[in-house]
C-alpha cells in the first residue's frame, strides 16, 4: 500500500551526485517552488518583503483547503470537480441563512459545513452505489450545486456576517487568519492520511480498488465519506473565501477546482491512485500562489499568466513520470519514522539553502534608487469584451502620455482574483491603483488595505462600497438603463412586447443598468417585458439565449440587452428580423456596436465612452499621487447612439 512519503532504490543512490540527483526526483515539487521563490525575488525587488510573502499565503489559503479535500479523492484514485460549486453554495447558504432567514450565527455557519457535507455524501453516493464515473457526478453536481448559489441569492451578492467576516483578517495585525486555517486543514490532512483507518483505505482503494475490496474493506462505504471529506474542506474554503470578500458571491470559486486538482498533481499525487500528500499538495498550492503573485509584480500579461501555469501543471505530470521512470517507490504502511524524519530533514536543508539564496539575491534590490517615473496598477473586471479593453486602451495611452509605468491586470470576473491582484498592487512599490470592481462589495477590504498602506485609489466604471478612493469616474449605469429604456419605448411607439438580455448575475452593471431600464419602462405602460434571461455579457451566450426566447416568444417587438455583445449575439439569432419587426438596444458604445448601429441592424447603443474613462483615471490618479485636488466623482456622459448621430460619434 502506498503513503505519502517516497524513498529511493539503493540503486540510485551512488554518489554524491546520485544522491543530489535523487534528492530533487524525491523533492521535486520542493524544489520548484525554491526555484521559483529564488527567481522571483532576483527578478522583482517587491517580492521579497514581509507584506507580500504574507500576501501568497492568504493568497493559497482557498486553493489549498479545496486542494486538501481532493487529495483524499485522486489518492483514492477519483476526481472532483464540484469544489468550487460547492464552496460558493456553502458560503452562500450561510449569509442568506444569518441575514435573510434570521438563523443565528453558529446555527448558520453549521448549516453551511452541513451543506457541503450532504453534496459529498451525494457524489459518492452516485459513485458508489448509481456506478457513475467520478468525472459524470461531480460535473453534474457542479452544475446543480451553482445553480441552487444563483437561486438562493437570486445572481446578487450577499453580505456576510460580520462575526464571521473576522476570518478574512489578521491576528495581532499581521498574521492573516485565512493562512491559519490552511495550516490546521492542512495538519488535519495529513493526520487522516497517515494516521488514520480512512487514509489507509484511500492508499488501498486508490492502488487497487478490487484488491482492497478482496482483503475485506467495504469500499463504497469508504468513498462515501471520501467524497464527504473533499465536501467539507469545500465547505470551509468557500466560508474562508467569502470571508476575505465579506460577502457570499453566487459566482463565486469558478474555476478553482481546476486549481485544486492542479495543487495535488503539482503537488506529487497520481491520477492514477495510490500516491498522494498532505505537503505535497500545500507546495503545489504556493506554486500557483508565488506564480501569480510574481508574474502581476512583473507586470506580465494575464493571458501569458495562463499559458505559464498551463505549462507547469504539464510539466509537473511529466516530472512524476520520470521520477518513476527513475526509480521512485513508495514504502509500505506504516514505515518506520526514519524515512519521515530524513523528509523532515531535507525541508530544514532547503529552506536554510533558500533563505540563503533568497537573502543573497535581495542584496541586489537593496540600495537601488526608485525609479522616477510613477507606477500605477489598473485592475480590471475582465478583458474578455471589448468595453474593457477600451478602457485599458485608453489607460494605456494616457500613462505613456504622463509618463507613467501602468501595470494591468485581468480579474476574469472573478472577485476573489481580483482582490488577490489589488493585494499585490498594495505590497509592491506602487504609486496608486485604478480598479474596476467585479462586485463593488468584494473589492472592500482590498481596498481598505491599500487605504492603509496610503495608496490613493481610483474606482473606474463602478464605485467601491465600504472604502476610501480618491475619485470615482464614471458612467451612470442606472441612468443609461433608463434611457436605454426610452429610447427602445420611443422607437415601439409606446407599445409592444419586449425581452430583455441580462448581463453576468451578480455584478454591478447588470443590476444597475437593470434597475435603470425598469425604473425608465414605468412611464411607458404600454411596454410588456414577457422574458428576462442572463446572456453573461458574452455574444455567443447571447445568440443561444435569443434564440431559445424565439422559441417561446416569436413575434416580440423589441430587445433590450444589457451589453453590445449580448445584442450583437441577440441580432444574429434574430436574422432579417432585426433593424426591421425587431428593435434591439445595446450598451456601451463599442466598435461592433457603433457598426451595427450604422448598418441598422442595432437600433441603438447606450454609449459610454470607454477611452475617456481610461484616460480620466489615470489622469486624475498621477494627480492623486502628486497631492493635487482630485474630484470625488468625475462624470463621463452617456449617449443614445443611433443611425442618425453614429457618424459624429467616437466611442
Amino acid at each position: 500500500m502506498a503513503t505519502d512519503t517516497l524513498k529511493s532504490t539503493p540503486g540510485a543512490q551512488g554518489g554524491a551526485v546520485g544522491g543530489l540527483r535523487r534528492l530533487l526526483l524525491d523533492n521535486g515539487a520542493l524544489t520548484a517552488l525554491i526555484v521559483l521563490v529564488i527567481a522571483m525575488s532576483a527578478l522583482s525587488g517587491d517580492f521579497l518583503t514581509a507584506d507580500n510573502l504574507l500576501n501568497v499565503g492568504v493568497q493559497a489559503a482557498v486553493t489549498a483547503i479545496l486542494a486538501f479535500g481532493v487529495t483524499f479523492v485522486i489518492v483514492s484514485a477519483g476526481i472532483d470537480l464540484s469544489v468550487g460549486s460547492v464552496a460558493a453554495l456553502s458560503a452562500t447558504v450561510l449569509a442568506w441563512s444569518a441575514t435573510e432567514a434570521g438563523i443565528p450565527v453558529v446555527l448558520a455557519v453549521v448549516l453551511a459545513v452541513a451543506t457541503g457535507i450532504v453534496c459529498g455524501l451525494v457524489n459518492g453516493f452516485l459513485v458508489s452505489y448509481g456506478k457513475l464515473p467520478p468525472f459524470i457526478a461531480t460535473l453534474a453536481m457542479l452544475s446543480v450545486a451553482r445553480g441552487l448559489s444563483l437561486v438562493i441569492s437570486q445572481g446578487s451578492p450577499i453580505a456576510f456576517p460580520d462575526s464571521v467576516s473576522h476570518l478574512g483578517d489578521t491576528l495581532g495585525g499581521w498574521l492573516p487568519v485565512p493562512v491559519l486555517v490552511m495550516v490546521v486543514m492542512g495538519l488535519l490532512t495529513a493526520f487522516v492520511l497517515g494516521r488514520t483507518y480512512i487514509g489507509r483505505s484511500m492508499y488501498a482503494i486508490g492502488g487497487n480498488e478490487e484488491a482492497a475490496r478482496l482483503s475485506g474493506l467495504r469500499v463504497k462505504k469508504q468513498k462515501l465519506a471520501i467524497y464527504a471529506f473533499s465536501g467539507l474542506f469545500a465547505a470551509a474554503a468557500g466560508i474562508v473565501l467569502a470571508s476575505r470578500l465579506a460577502s457570499a458571491q453566487p459566482q463565486a470559486a469558478q474555476g478553482y477546482e481546476l486549481d485544486a486538482i492542479a495543487a495535488v498533481v503539482i503537488g506529487g499525487a497520481s491520477l492514477a491512485g495510490g500516491t498522494g500528500k498532505a505537503s505535497g499538495t500545500l507546495i503545489g498550492a504556493l506554486i500557483l500562489a508565488v506564480l501569480r503573485n510574481g508574474l502581476n509584480l512583473l507586470s506580465v500579461s494575464a493571458f501569458w499568466q495562463q499559458v505559464v501555469i498551463g505549462v507547469v501543471i504539464a510539466l509537473a505530470v511529466l516530472f512524476d513520470t520520470v521520477r518513476r521512470k527513475a526509480g521512485a517507490t513508495a514504502p509500505a504502511a506504516g514505515a518506520s519514522g526514519g524515512g519521515k524524519g530524513k523528509q523532515a530533514l531535507t525541508y530544514v536543508i532547503a529552506a536554510v539553502v533558500a533563505v540563503a539564496v533568497v537573502g543573497a539575491t535581495s542584496l541586489l534590490h537593496n540600495g537601488s534608487s526608485a525609479a522616477d517615473r510613477p507606477k500605477i496598477g489598473l485592475s480590471l473586471s475582465t478583458l474578455n469584451n471589448p468595453f474593457f479593453v477600451q478602457i485599458r486602451d485608453g489607460a494605456e495611452e494616457e500613462a505613456k502620455k504622463l509618463g507613467v509605468d501602468l501595470t494591468v491586470t485581468d480579474a476574469q470576473n472573478d472577485a476573489s482574483q481580483q482582490a488577490n491582484q489589488l493585494q499585490n498592487f498594495t505590497s509592491g512599490s506602487l504609486s496608486a491603483v485604478v480598479v474596476n470592481p467585479v462586485d463593488s462589495d468584494a473589492a472592500g477590504p482590498s481596498v481598505r488595505g491599500a487605504n492603509q498602506a496610503g495608496i490613493p485609489v481610483i474606482a473606474v466604471d463602478r464605485g467601491v462600497n465600504e472604502a476610501d478612493t480618491s475619485a470615482l469616474v464614471a458612467s451612470d449605469n442606472v441612468e443609461g438603463g433608463a434611457l436605454g429604456a426610452k429610447a427602445l419605448a420611443e422607437k415601439l411607439g409606446g407599445k409592444g412586447t419586449i425581452v430583455i438580455l441580462q448581463g453576468q448575475a451578480g455584478t454591478s452593471a447588470s443590476r444597475e443598468r437593470g434597475a435603470g431600464f425598469a425604473e425608465g419602462l414605468k412611464d411607458y405602460p404600454g411596454i410588456k417585458v414577457v422574458a428576462k434571461q442572463p446572456a453573461d455579457f458574452d455574444r455567443t451566450k447571447g445568440l443561444d439565449v435569443m434564440t431559445n426566447l424565439l422559441q417561446a416568444h416569436p413575434d416580440i417587438d423589441g430587445v433590450f440587452a444589457e451589453n453590445d455583445e449580448m445584442a450583437l449575439g441577440a441580432i444574429k439569432a434574430l436574422g432579417s428580423k432585426a433593424g426591421k419587426s425587431v428593435q434591439v438596444v445595446g450598451f456601451d458604445g463599442t466598435p461592433d456596436g457603433l457598426k451595427a448601429v450604422r448598418a441598422g441592424t442595432l437600433y441603438a447603443s447606450v454609449a459610454q465612452q470607454p477611452s475617456e474613462l481610461g484616460r480620466i483615471a489615470v489622469r486624475n490618479a498621477l494627480r492623486a499621487v502628486e497631492g493635487e485636488k482630485v474630484e470625488k466623482m468625475v462624470k463621463v456622459p452617456v449617449k443614445v447612439v443611433t443611425k442618425e448621430n453614429v457618424a459624429g460619434f467616437e466611442g
